[in-house]
């Protein structure tokens, strides 16, 4: 139960319901005892009746009102059971929204080396198989368990009352009963981390085959792949039935306990009925109505015990990633006024996770304004250099300056709000291209959506597709083409108008002439602000301010297009291999 305690604080944020739900639940169960009481009445009237009859008028009287007051109990009952299942469950759904968005918050502020060791298949389990199993044990599991600890104390004093003898021979198989839920308990535990564990994986999986679908049919390998997915899924399916025949056993074992206590109420209370130790036979039935009345909430301990014990091994899961500390916090929670002015001050950087030496002191400088194309071959670092200006990494060694300010100091929500990022493998949503367009800017009205386009020269594809701005991309982006997404990836950077503009290679799938007139416009609308161009291409460095060679992490050359085209470096070996490109 160490794992649920997490939980506790949901348990004080609605205490004043939960309190009203147990005090519901408590008067559910007085009225559900009326019954028995009311039942054992009826029958010593009866059995009376015939040994010693009254009048038939007097005798009616009383059945009827006995019957009305076992059918007002039942109303009552059923009552307080729907206000109680009313009272309690909800508060499981008020957790589970507050825990599902308490995960997401979190998900939202750890960065993007967390995301690169994890698969989103199994993020999204744990947000929503994992919550739902914590749900269950905060709505059904609490209930049932207040509701078997109510009736049990309430039914217990009625019996001992009526006959303290029967009351424990009634109660003797119980023992044996906790006994063996405690094993089955354990054995439950472990196998539920098991099933929880390989859903993720399951999970992960079924995620990666639909989104790479396409690559998939495009190798002709669905057979191949759907063996896999039918392994893993068979694999599933042997573990959930592992976890069921042990749950199997929990239903039986519970009847039998109760069948053997009816059968002891009914020895053992017609025994001492006709050795004169119990005075009326209505007290037999009640205790039978009892006995079965305890035979759900009975029956449900272990039910309840498997929900708390998946339920634990599901919260051991989400906690893993809640106890995840963000390797990137805001430091400042004012806002800052960002100009643009980008310093790199002998800046190393190392990738955690394959141990590769990135950046090894990179030292630059951008003025506000000012343009700066970054080339150099694949792995050299150019994509890095982008990643730490939005402070999606942190630099290992040296300091980074924006407007002369380190920029640990800086609100990170201020940075990078002021950033317009196009990366080199544009992420678009399943939705309209306008609400693609405007991400980041809703309040952006159509003609500013419309300009956006125009000027990432992709206006006039929308417009000849169906429904136009309106029309709703596949997953990705996957209905566009490569050039078509950069596009519009470069529009939704451009409607931000944002203080620093950096672009990673975002030309790469566009032809010579719609690279010439984005280059173009992109002169025009950057009058002010800080641009950063990654590229392989000559042509889309050659007009920038100032030009940086990288090669393995270390900057080998710097200078203008025309300083560097007349040294011998790499960037005149790359100028004149795409010469005839320019």
């Amino acid at each position: 139960m160490n794992e649920l305690r997490y939980l506790n604080k949901y348990f004080y944020k609605y205490r004043f319901k939960i309190i009203l739900g147990i005090l519901i639940t408590i008067c559910s169960k007085i009225f559900a005892l009326f019954t028995p009481q009311l039942v054992g009445k009826s029958i010593t009237l009866i059995t009376n009746q015939v040994i010693n009859p009254v009048e038939s008028e007097v005798f009616r009287n009383q059945i009827s009102i006995y019957i009305l007051y076992i059918i007002g109990a039942a109303v009552a009952t059923g009552l307080f059971t729907f206000l109680m299942r009313q009272t309690i469950i909800n508060v499981s759904r008020y957790v589970e929204f507050d825990l599902k968005n308490e995960i997401y918050n979190h998900y939202q502020q750890l960065s993007i080396a967390f995301y690169k060791r994890n698969r989103t298949g199994d993020l999204m389990s744990r947000i929503s198989e994992d919550v739902s199993k914590v749900r269950m044990y905060i709505g059904p599991a609490v209930m049932y368990t207040i509701n078997t600890l109510t009736l049990f104390v309430v039914a217990l004093v009625y019996m001992y009352n009526q006959s303290p003898s029967l009351t424990i021979y009634t109660i003797l198989p119980l023992p044996f009963l906790s006994i063996s839920i405690y094993f089955l308990s354990k054995l439950i535990h472990k196998q539920s981390t098991i099933v929880q564990t390989h859903l993720s994986t399951l999970s992960s999986s079924s995620q990666e085959f639909f989104s790479g679908i396409w690559i998939t049919k495009s190798f002709a390998l669905e057979t191949q792949t759907e063996h896999k997915f039918s392994d893993l899924a068979n694999s599933q399916r042997e573990k959930r039935l592992n976890l069921s025949k042990i749950q199997a056993f929990f239903h039986p074992l519970m009847l039998l306990l109760i069948g053997i206590s009816n059968l002891i109420v009914i020895y053992i209370g017609g025994k001492q009925y006709m050795n004169g130790q119990i005075e009326n036979l209505g007290t037999i039935a009640e205790f039978i109505i009892y006995v079965n009345m305890l035979t759900w909430p009975v029956a449900s301990i272990g039910w309840v015990t498997s929900l708390i014990q998946e339920a634990e091994a599901s919260q051991k899961r989400i906690n893993e990633f809640l106890k995840q500390i963000p390797s990137i916090t805001n430091t400042n929670e004012l806002k800052t006024e960002i100009e643009g002015s980008i310093s790199f001050k002998n800046v190393h950087f190392t990738y955690e996770d394959t141990k590769i030496d990135a950046l090894k002191g990179i030292t630059f400088e951008v003025k506000k304004g000012e343009t700066l194309a970054i080339i150099g071959n694949t792995g050299s670092g150019k994509s890095t250099i982008l990643d730490l200006i939005g402070r999606l990494y942190e630099v290992d060694k040296g300091t980074i300056y924006i407007d002369g300010k380190e920029i640990k100091s800086l609100n990170l929500n201020s940075l990078r709000s002021n950033i317009g990022f196009v990366p080199q493998d544009p992420f678009l949503f399943s939705d309209s291209l306008r609400n693609n367009i405007k991400f980041g800017q809703n309040k952006a009205s159509d003609n500013n959506i419309i300009e956006a386009s125009k000027l990432a020269v992709v206006h006039d594809n929308i417009i000849n597709f169906k429904n136009g701005y309106d029309t709703i991309l596949g997953e990705r982006g996957i209905t566009l083409s490569g050039g078509q997404k950069q596009r519009v990836s470069i529009a939704r950077a451009f409607i931000k108008n944002p203080k620093i503009l950096l672009l990673d290679d975002c030309l790469s799938a566009v032809d010579t002439e719609t690279e010439e007139q984005i280059l173009s416009n992109i002169d025009k609308i950057t009058s002010g602000k800080t641009t950063i161009i990654v590229s392989h291409r000559i042509s889309s460095a050659k007009n920038a301010d100032n030009i940086v060679v990288l090669k393995d992490g270390v900057i080998t050359q710097q200078g203008s297009h025309k300083e560097l085209i007349i040294k011998e470096g790499y960037y005149k070996e790359l100028y004149q291999n795409q010469l005839q490109d320019i």
